[in-house]
């Protein structure tokens, strides 16, 4: 290889677009970017990626490490051939083993036939008391050991059933009170901290034999007094991961286009920190000018010896022997979901559903007289593939409460995050009586929280569906039908509002 190939067999990088054009050719061509990673703006259907796919790697003449992140419940870029499981945390809820398992393996047949080599998950970090907006329900929750055992079971599964895994974000992230993509959160863990909680799943994960880890953005300062982005830390990524660990797969680095790094530098000169801090794959998700700049300006620093020219050596091996190990770009088979993913999908959002029942409160007797307040999910899809039964917001919930012999008297269908105008016009639709409230995450969109508390003061039979991060529970007072649903899915939705209406439902248990 010559020195643009290595340096190239280092980029992976995200494109516009669903067809191979001219210009998405010469990009390839003037980066040598190894690597491609899907958005929901890459797909249409199954047939569409797969030509996609084929035409460009035809195109080039030259093999490319596809990758997707994949993880199930809020994070699917995939709208068809795929199973629509539910969030980590929902699954780490549910806490059984065998679930998890058959999920990984699941994944992995339904991405093989779609041509996908490498799965960017799971999130392995683990949540404390300090809200983690960005992590979330994507984590398998707050026990360490538990995250451990079922972030191993899928890894094992997945890879057994030929598709890479991907450990992120190392070194552990979940404590983040600010989204990385959007600022640069500072994250005063100790490693005595470090090693007791967050690394433990990591470990776990390296012990099952997982291809990939993918590193974090945020400033650790005790684990590297240099205060610089762990993206940046050789400290942490070669001295810690590669060395003291002993971990040989691939270290890829998140986004850098992020916001946590934006502050900091433009993208090319952060491309030549991230490799000088030992990763062997840099994403760069979006912008064909950064991609192009952060590639020569990589060529230059490996000319010039500010990057060590062994250390990408081995990293471009280690990148063709992952490529190696598929060397058929799609598994045989039509690409549709496996006939157990969505019986096993159910299962899992039916058990992880966390749920309270205040001991005194009946229901108002006519169930009709109900005013449904439902955000529109259907944004969503704009950014995440969404099921078809959540593509039509006032269609989606009509048929899900008639399941349970309810016709709403009104329905309120309201943005995902409300301003004080439409929070306004919604409180003036609720006289009283029953509300039924399907609250999307009021600890991060102010209106909701709003809605939330208003609804509380005024309503006095108010039940709430809470659909996405657990942390809205605390703006919840005494008194009050819920129940969690750990992310807004439409298995999960079903399942959290038949324990809501359903009989007999159980005090809340935080098990993950």
């Amino acid at each position: 290889m010559k020195l643009e190939e290595r340096i190239g067999q280092t980029l992976m990088i995200g494109v516009a677009g669903q067809e191979v054009t001219p210009e998405l050719v010469a990009l390839f061509r003037e980066t040598f970017a190894g690597g491609l990673i899907l958005f929901r703006r890459n797909f249409h259907s199954t047939e569409q990626l797969r030509t996609f796919l084929a035409s460009l790697e035809g195109a080039l003449q030259r093999k490319l490490l596809i990758a997707v992140d994949h993880e199930g419940g809020r994070v699917i870029h995939l709208k068809e051939g795929i199973t629509f499981f539910p969030d980590n945390l929902a699954a780490g809820y549910a806490g059984r083993e065998k679930y998890v398992r058959e999920q990984g393996r699941i994944e992995a047949l339904e991405l093989r036939r779609l041509g996908i080599d490498l799965n960017l998950a799971p999130t392995l970090d683990v949540l404390t008391e300090v809200h983690s907006p960005n992590i979330g329900i994507r984590s398998y929750g707050r026990n360490p050991d538990l995250t451990a055992r079922l972030g191993a079971a899928r890894i094992a599964a997945m890879q057994e059933a030929g598709v890479s895994a991907c450990a992120k974000h190392f070194p552990g992230q979940g404590q983040s009170p600010l989204d990385a993509h959007l600022g640069l959160p500072v994250l005063p863990t100790t490693w005595e901290e470090m090693k007791k909680i967050h690394l433990k799943p990591f470990l776990a994960a390296f012990q099952a034999g997982v291809h990939s880890v993918m590193s974090s953005h945020p400033v650790y300062p005790n684990l590297d007094p240099q205060n610089i982005p762990a993206t940046f830390s050789r400290k942490i990524i070669h001295d810690y991961l590669r060395k003291e660990l002993g971990y040989r797969g691939l270290i890829l680095s998140d986004d850098l286009e992020m916001g946590a790094l934006r502050q900091r530098g433009s993208v090319a000169e952060a491309a030549v920190q991230t490799a000088a801090a030992g990763h062997d794959v840099i994403l760069i998700c979006s912008s064909a000018k950064d991609q192009r700049e952060a590639f020569h300006e990589l060529k230059k620093a490996y000319e010039d010896g500010r990057l060590d020219s062994e250390e990408l050596e081995k990293s471009a091996a280690r990148i063709e022997a992952l490529k190696k190990l598929r060397p058929e770009r799609f598994l045989q088979g039509i690409p549709l979901p496996e006939k157990d993913g969505k019986t096993l999908a159910e299962k899992i959002a039916r058990e992880g559903v966390a749920k309270g029942n205040p001991p005194s409160r009946s229901r108002e007797e006519n169930a009709r007289e109900v005013t449904v307040i439902f955000p529109r999910l259907s944004e969503i899809g704009v950014k995440f593939a969404l099921e078809p039964e959540l593509e039509n917001d006032a269609k989606c919930v009509a048929e899900l409460l008639a399941r349970h012999g309810i016709m709403p008297k009104t329905t309120v269908l309201l943005p995902l995050d409300p301003d004080e105008g439409q929070v306004r016009e919604c409180l003036e639709k609720v006289s009283g009586g029953r509300v039924l409230f399907f609250c999307f995450d009021a600890h991060l969109f102010p209106g909701n929280r709003r809605l939330l508390e208003s609804l509380q003061a005024k309503v006095r039979g108010l039940e709430v569906l809470f659909l996405r991060n657990p942390y809205d529970h605390e703006f919840l007072g005494s008194g009050i039908l819920y129940a969690h649903a750990f992310g807004f899915r439409h298995a999960q939705i079903a399942a959290a509002l038949d324990v809501l209406l359903g009989a007999g439902a159980a005090p809340h248990k935080a098990r993950a």
